[in-house]
């Protein structure tokens, strides 16, 4: 075994079953040998984090009335490794070699009721307390770490042969059938994206989630600023305050002009077309669609559970597209005076009225401190046309013809001057203004016209 994530699972009443590449182990573990799975696991190969509701509230209460028969009523766990040995009595060894695809695939509510059962019985009168704060597994794990020697001393209180450490939980292990066989291993990893996905079926598998265990957001990931890139929600419930969707969507600018010098096919062979502009603003979920097909392309990654880009065309767009909400927020940031600059009454406009009644103001990616909040209708054509000033070099990498941020500064006032009759054009709707495609194509000349001038 490869020292990664190491642990010893115990079953009662354990059976083998195999299929194909895939041997599954079934049986009940008793809850006190699920410590060591929840001390070690997280939530990474779950399609979405789990959160504190009414299923949490309902399992933990099966455990505490009806214990005897809880293995019974539940699903459990759906567990799976890419690396095991038999021991005795019952036991397996288990390695978590890629824990974005191995760990819990299912069962993440489960497991964390049952950390909170035991938390709630570890800490006894003080338990109320202690797990109010906790709302998503980010904060249970939090709190369940800080807790170990108080679980452990509770544990160790116990008597061995009946107490409610000892309720029995379904649990399913998934292993390669001959983990010494590559062929197998590597069949058996590819597998586990789609078995995950049909357990998961009770709720529909976000494309960003599943998306997130491919990798294909990785690169785009690495490219953002570390202070942004942690703020996004990479994964359903993870706790991040920005909308994957959002960052995927203004990945587009420069993954669009990529597009017209490549020729790129899906995994069906049916060619990839770049999403239209107004897309960006009213149809994330496409955004979302398209990126997924692109970065899935043999073209684009490589085959395999875990994808990587090799691609430089597509890793050029994505440095760029690493750039976009910073740049988004610096124009979100300066377009207000730039319009009273050019004759307008900003604070006048009523959905400006009706958002600055808030006394958070903050850009929506870095979350800076700013003077207005504002529809984002409003100016999602212009970051858009932004792409006027990216260039394609003759081997189909795109770059900045200029630098963004500087142009941006010094030149917004202008580009406003040529785009805000845009807005009163429509009556100040920012739904119509986002979704016009006159918008767009206003806002790239206002840009392109500017470049051209100050050349």
């Amino acid at each position: 075994m490869t020292n990664n994530t190491i642990l010893a699972l115990k079953f009662e009443h354990v059976a083998e079953q195999q299929a194909g590449f895939v041997t599954r182990i079934t049986g009940l573990v008793k809850i006190k040998h699920l410590i060591p799975l929840i001390d070690e696991m997280n939530l990474d190969a779950n399609p979405r984090d789990s959160k504190v509701g009414q299923v949490t509230s309902d399992i933990r209460e099966s455990l505490t009335l009806t214990p005897e028969i809880f293995a019974f009523k539940s699903k459990g766990l759906l567990l799976a490794a890419a690396e095991f040995k038999r021991l005795d009595r019952g036991r397996y060894a288990l390695n978590f070699v890629s824990p974005e695809l191995e760990g819990i695939l299912d069962g993440g509510h489960n497991t964390l009721a049952i950390g909170l059962h035991i938390l709630e019985l570890a800490y006894g009168d003080d338990a109320e307390a202690k797990l109010k704060p906790v709302k998503l597994w980010h904060d249970f794990k939090t709190l369940w770490d800080a807790s170990k020697d108080v679980v452990s001393t509770y544990r160790a209180s116990l008597a061995d042969d009946d107490n409610e450490m000892n309720v029995l939980v379904p649990v399913e292990l998934l292993v390669p059938s001959d983990p010494d066989d590559q062929v197998i291993l590597d069949e058996f990893n590819k597998s586990l994206l789609d078995i995950c996905s049909a357990r998961n079926n009770n709720v529909q598998l976000r494309a960003e989630t599943k998306a997130n265990a491919q990798g294909l957001f990785d690169d785009l990931k690495n490219k953002l600023p570390k202070g942004i890139a942690d703020l996004v929600e990479w994964r359903t419930n993870d706790g991040g305050e920005i909308k994957v969707t959002d960052v995927v969507a203004l990945s587009w600018i420069p993954l669009r002009k990529a597009l017209e010098g490549l020729t790129i096919e899906d995994e069906t062979g049916k060619k990839v077309e770049a999403i239209s502009p107004t897309a960006i603003y009213s149809s994330k979920g496409e955004c979302m669609s398209r990126f997924e097909k692109l970065m899935s392309s043999p073209a684009v990654t490589t085959d395999g559970a875990r994808r990587e880009l090799r691609n430089p065309q597509i890793l050029a767009a994505l440095e760029l597209a690493g750039q976009m909400p910073e740049l988004y927020d610096l124009v979100y940031e300066l377009f207000p005076d730039s319009y009273n600059k050019n004759d307008g009454k900003f604070g006048r406009i009523i959905p400006v009225k009706k958002m600055n009644s808030s006394k958070v103001k903050q850009t929506k990616f870095g979350k800076k401190g700013i003077g207005w909040k504002y529809p984002d209708g409003y100016i999602v054509p212009l970051v858009a046309g932004l792409e006027a000033l990216i260039q394609i070099d003759p081997e189909g990498k795109v770059s900045w013809k200029t630098d963004p941020k500087k142009f941006v500064k010094d030149h917004i006032d202008k580009i406003v001057d040529n785009y805000k009759g845009m807005i009163e054009m429509v009556g100040y709707d920012p739904q119509k203004v986002g979704k016009a495609s006159a918008s767009y194509k206003t806002a790239y000349n206002a840009i392109d016209l500017v470049y051209l001038n100050n050349k």
